[in-house]
């Protein structure tokens, strides 16, 4: 083992000294002083660090059956990528997630680190390349351009499934309350203006279906991203790479992550196609648009407590104010528009870097990983907090419910069938003009009677389709 406090590496442009305990090498020292731009490096992303060791263990595998490397070599690197695999090491992953090189300078930080974890396991010191090499045997067959965009697609399929179990949460917990809150009757509103009557449980029942349909929409987002172009080496045409590698490399990668991967048909196209990563980002946005349109609705709801709507109470998670006693704001709903409003500016980053790429390779997926990354990362931790800390204990205000139905003009819209569309705007003006409540006028003007009035507007008259009574 080095004693001393570094290591001379040589690359393509000289020498430098690496810290001797560090497990990356030369072109990692590079990468870290060529882009200290965001001071977040790639090991806040686990999974992205587990989806290159992903890659790399089936390379190697692939690279063993095919003769490419010896049972020894194999199986140091293989140990390797297993340890990455189990969350260890992640700290040496320290370029930043911003960088140009088109993932160059992550995929040669995986290299080096996995070279060196490799040569200890043989019994070498780190930084003896001459035994086991960080690019000719852990980067054999591979270029950054295959190995980059399938561990990323790897690691998005990771985060998606985190993602989906998250929204699984959020709705069922809507589904919920859409059950308690089924026989409380409400007014609908369209532009905030009063509509026609609905139930409580009707209205947090679309919350939970918006959820669903999301859910299904983020699946075949992912199966898209389930074609990657390893073998493809460095443009698609496999140089270098034996005509069995690509297909090896799928089967070992699907054995690995249990996931259905598939060879692109043409990968010199999917070398260069960003379509998958747009088609992801859209679906994210349209998660986020959904998802902070629902806590715009929980907002205004809740709204008050006494100069609001006050329909629904969300629970106080903490003081509102430093100057206004007593005062609680609906800051769950809050922090979860603000996390829809990064990931559609995510999505419009995505748009803009896929757009950029040019002839063969798109260089700009270290932008691409990022942002899709950091949108469903957000949007999981959103879709839990606005489970457990504000939908779980939203309550209803049955009594408010049931003033602004009785107090509501909106309500002549359910007479309309029976005394017509002129008497109900008659009736409506009236009301509006002169605070009376629409019951009242109705009876006063002998439209209906109270016991025909009593029957139209019983609840379940009032949130279905029925025939004339």
């Amino acid at each position: 083992m080095n004693t001393s406090m570094s290591r001379l590496e040589h690359d393509l442009l000289g020498d430098r000294q690496v810290p001797a305990e560090a497990y990356y090498g030369i072109h990692t020292l590079r990468a870290l002083e060529n882009f200290p731009i965001s001071e977040k490096s790639i090991q806040i992303y686990p999974n992205l660090v587990r989806a290159l060791a992903c890659v790399k263990q089936a390379c190697a595998q692939a690279n063993h059956e095919l003769g490419l490397l010896d049972d020894l070599k194999a199986a140091a690197i293989i140990s390797a990528c297993e340890a990455l695999r189990a969350g260890k090491h992640h700290d040496q992953f320290v370029v930043d997630v911003i960088q140009g090189g088109a993932g160059t300078s992550t995929n040669m930080n995986a290299n080096e680190v996995i070279a060196n974890l490799a040569l200890e396991k043989l019994g070498f010191a780190r930084g003896e390349y001459r035994e086991l090499h960080p690019l000719e045997h852990v980067n054999l067959s591979q270029s950054t351009n295959d190995v980059y965009p399938t561990a990323i697609k790897l690691a998005l399929r990771f985060e998606i499934e985190t993602l989906v179990a998250a929204m699984g949460v959020l709705r069922q917990d809507f589904e919920q309350k859409a059950q308690e809150f089924g026989g409380l009757l409400k007014m609908g509103r369209t532009q905030l203006q009063e509509a026609v009557p609905m139930t409580l449980g009707q209205e947090f029942s679309t919350y939970a279906v918006m959820l669903e349909e999301d859910q299904e929409r983020l699946r075949e987002a992912s199966l898209l991203i389930q074609e990657i172009n390893l073998g493809a080496t460095a443009i698609g045409t496999g140089i270098n790479a034996p005509p069995e590698y690509a297909t090896l490399t799928c089967r070992y990668l699907t054995e690995l992550t249990g996931i259905e991967f598939v060879t692109a048909g043409n990968l010199v196209e999917a070398t260069q196609d960003s379509g998958a990563f747009v088609q992801l980002s859209g679906v994210l946005k349209r998660i986020a648009v959904k998802l902070s349109k629902t806590c715009n609705d929980l907002r205004l709801l809740s709204s008050g407590p006494r100069a609001g709507l006050g329909e629904i109470n969300l629970p106080a998670v903490q003081a509102g104010s430093s100057i206004m006693p007593g005062k609680v704001n609906p800051v769950i709903p809050e922090v979860v528009n603000q996390i829809a409003f990064e990931v559609i500016g995510n999505d419009v980053t995505v748009s803009f870097a896929a757009e950029a790429g040019q002839l063969q390779l798109n260089a700009f997926e270290p932008i691409i990983a990022h942002n899709l990354l950091d949108s469903i990362i957000y949007l999981r931790q959103g879709c839990l907090t606005l489970a457990e800390r504000c939908v779980r204990g939203i309550t209803a205000n049955p009594n408010r419910l049931q003033e602004i139905v009785e107090n509501s003009i909106g309500i002549v819209t359910a007479l309309n069938p029976y005394i017509g569309y002129e008497n109900a705007t008659a009736v409506a003006k009236q009301a509006y003009a002169s605070g009376q409540s629409v019951r009242e006028i109705v009876l006063a003007r002998g439209l209906l009677t109270e016991s025909q009035l009593e029957q139209i507007l019983r609840p379940e008259h009032l949130t279905q389709p029925r025939a004339r009574l």
